[in-house]
């Protein structure tokens, strides 16, 4: 890995100025170092390099590449994922799959051996979510097992739906149960956690009701976490690139899509173009709370890439969106991006660390400072 790092910064010299944000970007972390791993964090950022590498020129890219290097660094020689713990079965750790899925279905020629590498990988992956995580009564998969028992968050969606998709539109298209099955972790969290009023999600909720935070009716958290609604976008993007068209659900989830964009549109800051990290509106004025960056990228994400793909309803709406994430990627550029990296390299900042349900769900739990 060290050998690789020191030939992309040789590969990267090209003039700041030359590159669009998204190759200087993977450029500047590229160069300074991700440890590889197979935890959900690095997962997402690996789902960013393969954005990049799709607009790199034909694959294999110095960007395609860098996942092959990464990706190897977590896997054994035959596949297995590298310290495993059997007994831990939660969705973050299914968001690696995505990633495989993307190697293994764009990777031109590779040798067997790395061929079969990652299908032993992904069918690991797939075994392990449909077999082994534990679900609600109603089906839903629980967020993480053992630690929170009967509890389903936006953030487990994005974990676990896009590979879902993917792997059953690549290994068993026909499979009309496991296409039932995805949609199925979407209705759940939309019967329990959508307010119909704001059309925005809480973070998650709870089926048995037991946890100190959930809704006696609902089961859902107290508060609208912009992290959640950003992992829930990019989930609907995602799947949706997969989904069959003529199945039953697929007018549904565009539905929640356009339904969340909308809201969306509602809560952007007039001001800034950015989203509030607690979004319910009594807390906007709140000391701590802010206007947050990852969030506000996830949200143009979900909203450029529905643009593109055709799923709102007509050009007059589309247009309207993509207004709404050209503000949102204005402030990222001009506030977000530190250009006070070492060697010309970029910064990310006003990121929150966490937010999580690992408490009573309360503003002081949704709102630690940013990173």
């Amino acid at each position: 890995m060290r050998l690789f790092i020191f030939t992309w910064t040789l590969f990267s010299t090209t003039l700041a100025a030359d590159k669009p944000y998204s190759t200087w970007m993977a450029d500047s972390f590229i160069t300074r170092g991700v440890p590889p791993q197979r935890w959900y964090t690095e997962a997402t950022f690996y789902r960013g390099i393969e954005a990049v590498a799709n607009l790199s020129g034909p694959l294999p890219n110095p960007y395609h590449t860098y996942l092959q290097t990464s990706l190897d660094s977590v896997l054994t020689s035959t596949g297995a994922l590298r310290d495993w713990d059997t007994k831990d079965h939660q969705l973050d750790h299914i968001r690696i799959g995505s990633t495989l899925m993307y190697l293994y279905t764009t990777s031109p020629s590779p040798s067997p051996e790395r061929s079969q590498k990652y299908l032993s990988a992904i069918s690991f992956l797939h075994t392990e979510l449909v077999q082994h995580q534990k679900r609600t009564v109603s089906g839903g998969f629980w967020h993480k097992d053992p630690k929170y028992p009967n509890q389903m968050w936006l953030d487990g969606l994005f974990m676990s739906a896009p590979f879902y998709a993917a792997h059953t539109a690549v290994f068993q298209p026909q499979n009309i149960t496991a296409w039932d099955d995805i949609s199925l972790q979407f209705s759940l969290v939309e019967k329990h956690c959508r307010n119909l009023t704001s059309g925005l999600l809480k973070h998650g909720y709870d089926e048995s009701k037991r946890a100190v935070w959930a809704d006696p009716i609902t089961g859902a958290s107290p508060l609208t976490w912009i992290r959640a609604q950003g992992w829930y976008i990019m989930a609907l993007v995602d799947v949706l690139e997969w989904f069959p068209r003529q199945h039953k659900a697929w007018d549904t989830l565009r539905k929640n899509f356009i339904d969340l964009a909308k809201a969306l549109k509602r809560e952007q800051d007039a001001g800034s173009g950015g989203w509030w990290l607690v979004m319910d509106g009594g807390y906007k004025a709140a000391r701590g709370n802010y206007i947050e960056s990852s969030g506000t990228a996830m949200y143009v994400y979900g909203l450029l890439k529905g643009a593109r793909n055709g799923l709102f309803s007509g050009d007059e709406e589309a247009r309207d969106m993509i207004e709404v994430a050209k503000k949102g990627y204005k402030l990222m550029v001009d506030k977000f991006v530190a250009r006070n990296g070492t060697g010309g390299t970029l910064n990310w900042e006003g990121t929150v660390r966490v937010g999580s349900l690992d408490g009573n769900g309360d503003f002081k739990a949704s709102a630690p400072a940013y990173s």
